[in-house]
């Protein structure tokens, strides 16, 4: 649920079995977690209850479905026939009307029928054609960043060793999916966390990036907290607003951080190059 290919997935899963379920097709979910805060029950509960999922969902915290299967990704699909057999899977977004053929002539061949039900109704969001290129996905922790195919961090300190709280100077100097810091922060191994309490919201995370939207995982530990948004030096334009994204009395462009979820925090009218901030006077404030 802190995925944002598999929340794109999620209005398909919903579809297929309002339309098969009494034709035979049976929707298991398989939730294994990417950060500890996914381990909780409670917040896989409410993660479905916010996506309006009804169909089973199994925690995999273990792993032990996710290694049975030899799975690698986020989202996988898997179709079992009625004998059993895996009949067909599919890695990542895309190929729904693919995948529902496949559902359809599983079904067939188990007896049933499904000639009067329409091919496909959910509109499947297409990439954007101007998006020629994308910021690749980043992760705040040295978990994954102190890995060879990592380096997300922009500043050598963050790589001097795990735990450890720096003092960051934004330079200035940006280069295209990396992230920079300005203040006192600690590198965790699942995220990247202000490291003070603040007043003016002079410490952030900077992202040089080139997209359309822009998402980020947050996870409140204690009180809630806001954070401020800004785009190439600004805040953010009603047009240029995720859906998480409200404005003060002021013009700031901010969101609340009450659940540890995903956030959707930048939506542009079009494609571009962008340096993007996170600002937050708590200390509570971890990107992951």
């Amino acid at each position: 649920y802190t995925c944002v290919n598999c929340i794109r997935t999620l209005p398909f899963l919903r579809e297929w079995p309002a339309k098969y379920a009494d034709r035979g097709l049976t929707v298991i979910g398989v939730h294994t977690p990417e950060f500890a805060f996914e381990r909780v029950r409670e917040n896989v509960v409410m993660a479905m209850t916010e996506h309006q999922i009804e169909y089973a969902v199994v925690q995999d915290n273990d792993y032990e479905t996710w290694r049975a299967f030899g799975n690698r990704f986020w989202p996988a699909k898997y179709l079992i026939g009625a004998d059993g057999s895996l009949r067909y899977q599919h890695f990542g977004e895309g190929n729904y009307v693919t995948t529902e053929q496949e559902i359809r002539a599983a079904l067939v061949d188990a007896g049933w029928e499904v000639g009067d039900i329409a091919l496909g109704s959910v509109d499947s969001q297409q990439r954007d054609p101007t998006a020629v290129r994308s910021t690749r996905e980043l992760y705040g922790g040295y978990r994954r960043n102190y890995t060879q195919s990592g380096v997300y961090a922009g500043q050598s300190e963050y790589y001097d060793g795990p735990d450890r709280s720096f003092w960051y100077s934004d330079d200035g100097e940006h280069m295209n999916g990396r992230w920079y810091l300005q203040g006192q922060w600690l590198n965790e191994a699942e995220a990247i966390v202000h490291d003070r309490v603040t007043l003016d919201f002079e410490d952030y995370l900077l992202l040089a990036f080139e997209a359309r939207s822009v998402n980020v995982v947050l996870d409140p530990p204690g009180q809630p907290y806001d954070v401020r948004v800004e785009i190439d030096g600004r805040p953010l334009r009603a047009e240029e607003a995720g859906a998480d994204i409200v404005f003060d009395a002021e013009g700031n462009s901010l969101f609340r951080v009450e659940q540890a979820r995903l956030y959707a925090i930048v939506q542009l009218p079009a494609a571009g190059e962008h340096e993007l901030k996170l600002r937050s006077n708590s200390d509570d404030f971890a990107i992951f």
